[in-house]
C-alpha cells in the first residue's frame, strides 16, 4: 500500500531536502579570483611540454554525427554557461588552468547539441547535463537509455530530440533503461515517465537498494562536499570552475527516480533481453565504476554500451564527494571482460560520458588502455603497499611508477579521478586508514591537535612568518598543511586565512583534476567569505523515497536518530503493507527493524493510514491522534508511538563547516 510508504517519507522529510540540484545558490555574479604567481605559471608550462597536443582523434570523434546544435533554451541548461572557453584554445590554456585540464575542458564544450552515432538507430544529446541521454530505435518506438540529472533537464533534452531527430520524432519512448545507481543517470526519470506514462523502466541488478545506501543514506553528507567537488559556487570564468570532467557541469532542477519494473537477474552474471524487438546483452558491472552498473551489447547494431565504465579520462576508484570505495581490480577485469565477449566484431562504443568511438581496433585499443590503466593502479599500489609504503606516501609514489603510455594518452589521464587519491583509494580498500605507526592510532581530534601544533611551532606569527618564505617559493602544498593548523586553531585569524586562501587557489591552479580545482578553489572562497553555503544536488529527495521499500526508508530514518535522546524511548511496533510484515523496535537508542513472516507479539503499537491522512499530516493540517478520532487513520496501542519516534530525530546540518567559519571576510571583491 503506497500510502503507508508515504508515512514513512513524511517522518524522513523532517529532516531531509527537497531534491533539488542547486548550483550558485549565492548571489555571486562574476566570481573571480587573483592571478596565477610566477611559480604556477611555471608548473603549468612545464607540464605543458609533456603533453601530445598533436593527438586530436578525441576532437574528431566529437564533432562527427552532429545533426543540430542546440537552441538557446537547451543550451542554457548548462553549456552556454561555459562560453568563455574558446574551441580552438585546446593547446592554449589560461595560466590559471592546468593545461591538461583545459583541453578537456575544451573538449566537453564541443559537446553542442543532437548527434547521430548509427544512421537511423542511435541518436546522443550531448552537452546538455553531466551525462548524455542516448536514443535507441526499436520495432515500435524509442528506448531511451540514461535520463540526465534532473526532471528539467531531461524534459528539455525529449523535446530537442523530438524535434531534431530525421525519423521518429512522433514516435514513443517505450522502454527506459539507468545503466547504474548514480543520479546523473536517472534523476531525470519522472520527465520520460510524465511524457511517455507506459514506458517501461529496466534497472541494472539491485540498483535501487545501491541508489538508497550510496544516496541517500549519507546524502546530505555528499550533497555538501559535492558543493565542493563541483564547484557549485564558483564563476564560470578562468579563475574558477572550467569543467566536471565528464562534461561541463550538472543541470539545475529536481531529481527524480521512478523505480524500474525489471532489474536485472540476479542469479546471474550475463542476461539477454529483449526491449522492443531489439535483442540486448547485458553484463553485471557491479562494484566497479558503481556498486549496481551493467554494460550493455547490442548485436545488431554492433553496438557496445559501457556504462560508466569508460570515458575520456581516469575514473574515480574513490569519489571525492563520497561513495563505497570501488573494485579497481574488478574493474579491470570488467573491461577485460567487454574485450573477450565482444572485442573481434564491435563497430562503435557509445557512452554516457565522452563522444562514440567507432571502428574494431580504435575500440579494442582504447579498452586495453583503459583496462591497464585500472589494472596498474590497483597492482602497483598494493606492490609498493608490501613493500612499506603507506597511505599519504602513495598519492606521490604511484606517479613515479607510472608506464609511459599510461601517461601519454590523453583518455586514461586523471581529469575526474586523479591517481593519487585513487591508490590511496586502493590503499584504503585492503588495508585501512590506519598505516600502523603508533603516532597515527589515537591522535587528537583537528582542533585540538592544531592548537598543539601552532603551540609547537612557536605560536601563529611564527607560522605566518615561515609560511611566507614557502609560499613566495612555491611551495603551496606545506603552506597549506601548516596554515590549516593555525586556521583550526584560531579561525578568526585573517592573515593565517588570507594565505591559506592564496595556497588553495594556487593549488587549484596547478592541478589536473577537475575535482581537486573546484575543491581547492572552493575552499579559497569560503576562506574569504567567511561562511558560505553552496548549493548542491540533493540526492534526498521525496520524489526518490517515494520509490524505496518501507526496510530501506527504515534505514534512512535509523541514521538521523539521536542516540542519546532515543535511549530513553523504547518502542516496538509492527508495521504491515502489501501483505509484508515490519518489526521496528527503538532500544539502546538504536531503530532496528526486519522483516518478519507474521506481527511480532507485545508491540506498543500497530498503524494503518490512509493516504489523505498522510497527506494532511505532511501539509501540518492534522496530527495523527486528530486523524484516528476522525476515523482516516486506525492504531492498535498506544497513540503516542510516532511521536516519541519523531521527537529522536535530528535535522541534518546543510552547511556543516568543512574549512573553519568565520564572520571575518577576506579579499570580498574577488567576489563581487
Amino acid at each position: 500500500m503506497k500510502y503507508l510508504y508515504k508515512l514513512f517519507i513524511y517522518i524522513v522529510l523532517l529532516s531531509v531536502a527537497t531534491g533539488y540540484a542547486e548550483e550558485h545558490k549565492l548571489s555571486i555574479k562574476n566570481v573571480g579570483g587573483k592571478d596565477a604567481t610566477p611559480q604556477t605559471k611555471k608548473v603549468n608550462a612545464t607540464y605543458a611540454e609533456t603533453l601530445n597536443f598533436k593527438d586530436i582523434r578525441a576532437f574528431e570523434n566529437n564533432r562527427k554525427g552532429l545533426i543540430a546544435t542546440f537552441d538557446q533554451k537547451t543550451g542554457d541548461i548548462i553549456r552556454n554557461s561555459f562560453n568563455f572557453i574558446d574551441e580552438n584554445s585546446a593547446n592554449r590554456a589560461p595560466a590559471t588552468v592546468n593545461p591538461s585540464l583545459w583541453r578537456q575542458a575544451v573538449l566537453n564544450q564541443q559537446a553542442e547539441g543532437l548527434y547521430e552515432v548509427l544512421p537511423g538507430k542511435i541518436y546522443q544529446i550531448r552537452g546538455a547535463d553531466l551525462a548524455s541521454i542516448s536514443f535507441i530505435k526499436g520495432k515500435t518506438g524509442w528506448i531511451v537509455y540514461d535520463v540526465l540529472t534532473t526532471q528539467e533537464a531531461a524534459s528539455q533534452a525529449l523535446k530537442f530530440f523530438q524535434q531534431n531527430v530525421p525519423k521518429g520524432g512522433n514516435l514513443p519512448i517505450v522502454a527506459m533503461l539507468y545503466s547504474h545507481s548514480h543520479a546523473d543517470h536517472f534523476g531525470g526519470a519522472r520527465a520520460i515517465e510524465e511524457a511517455f506514462p507506459n514506458v517501461k523502466v529496466y534497472g541494472s541488478k539491485n540498483i535501487t537498494k545501491e541508489t538508497v545506501d550510496e544516496n541517500i543514506l549519507a546524502g546530505n553528507a555528499m550533497s555538501r562536499r559535492a558543493a565542493y567537488q563541483y564547484g557549485a559556487t564558483l564563476g564560470r570564468n578562468e579563475h574558477g570552475i572550467v569543467d566536471a570532467a565528464l562534461a561541463k557541469g550538472v543541470s539545475t532542477g529536481q531529481i527524480t527516480y521512478v523505480k524500474p519494473d525489471y532489474e536485472l537477474n540476479l542469479n546471474s552474471d550475463v542476461e539477454n533481453l529483449t526491449i522492443d524487438g531489439i535483442k540486448m546483452i547485458f553484463l553485471d558491472a557491479s562494484g566497479t565504476e558503481a556498486p549496481s552498473e551493467m554494460v550493455t551489447y547490442i548485436p545488431s547494431m554492433k553496438a557496445l554500451w559501457p556504462g560508466e565504465v569508460t570515458y575520456q579520462g581516469m575514473h574515480n576508484i574513490y569519489t571525492l564527494r563520497g561513495a563505497k570505495v570501488r573494485d579497481s581490480i574488478k574493474w579491470s577485469k570488467k573491461i577485460n571482460q567487454m574485450i573477450a565477449m565482444w572485442g573481434d566484431e564491435v563497430q562503435v562504443l557509445f557512452a554516457p560520458h565522452s563522444a562514440p568511438i567507432w571502428s574494431t581496433e580504435e575500440i579494442t585499443d582504447y579498452l586495453k588502455l583503459q583496462r591497464d590503466a585500472y589494472g596498474f593502479t590497483h597492482n602497483q599500489t598494493l606492490r609498493l603497499a608490501n613493500n612499506g609504503y603507506v597511505l599519504q606516501d602513495m598519492g606521490e609514489k604511484i606517479y613515479e611508477v607510472m608506464p609511459g603510455s599510461i601517461q601519454k594518452s590523453w583518455h586514461t589521464n586523471g581529469y575526474h579521478g586523479t591517481y593519487s587519491h585513487n591508490a590511496r583509494a586502493v590503499y584504503n580498500m585492503y588495508l585501512g586508514y590506519f598505516d600502523m605507526n603508533p603516532a597515527n592510532l589515537n591522535p587528537l581530534p583537528i582542533k585540538s591537535e592544531s592548537a598543539k601544533f601552532v603551540e609547537y611551532m612557536g605560536g601563529p606569527e611564527a607560522v605566518l612568518k615561515k609560511a611566507q618564505k614557502d609560499f613566495s617559493d612555491g611551495n603551496y602544498r606545506f603552506v597549506a598543511t601548516a596554515l590549516n593548523k593555525v586556521v583550526q586553531a584560531e579561525p578568526n585569524n585573517i592573515k593565517a586565512r588570507a594565505m591559506l586562501a592564496d595556497a588553495y587557489e594556487q593549488m587549484g591552479y596547478q592541478s589536473e583534476g577537475a575535482g581537486w580545482r573546484n575543491i581547492y578553489l572552493t575552499g579559497a572562497q569560503e576562506l574569504r567569505l567567511g561562511k558560505v553555503t553552496p548549493g548542491a544536488p540533493k540526492t534526498v529527495s521525496a520524489d526518490i523515497l517515494s520509490e524505496m521499500d518501507p526496510g530501506m526508508l527504515l534505514d534512512y530514518i535509523a541514521v538521523q536518530v539521536d542516540a542519546l535522546k532515543a535511549q530513553y524511548i523504547p518502542f516496538a511496533i509492527n508495521i504491515i503493507v502489501d501483505g509484508k510484515t515490519y518489526f521496528v523496535e527503538m532500544s539502546n537508542g538504536n531503530l532496528s527493524n526486519i522483516e518478519v513472516e507474521t506481527p511480532m507479539n507485545n508491540t506498543d503499537a500497530t498503524i494503518t493510514l490512509s493516504a489523505d491522512g498522510f497527506t494532511k499530516i505532511l501539509l501540518s493540517q492534522a496530527r495523527l491522534k486528530e486523524l484516528i478520532e476522525s476515523k482516516e487513520a486506525y492504531l492498535e496501542g498506544d497513540d503516542t508511538v510516532l511521536d516519541k519516534l519523531v521527537s529522536t530525530l535530528v535535522k541534518f546540518d546543510e552547511e556543516f563547516e568543512i574549512v573553519p567559519f568565520s564572520k571575518e571576510t577576506v579579499d570580498s571583491k574577488l567576489y563581487q
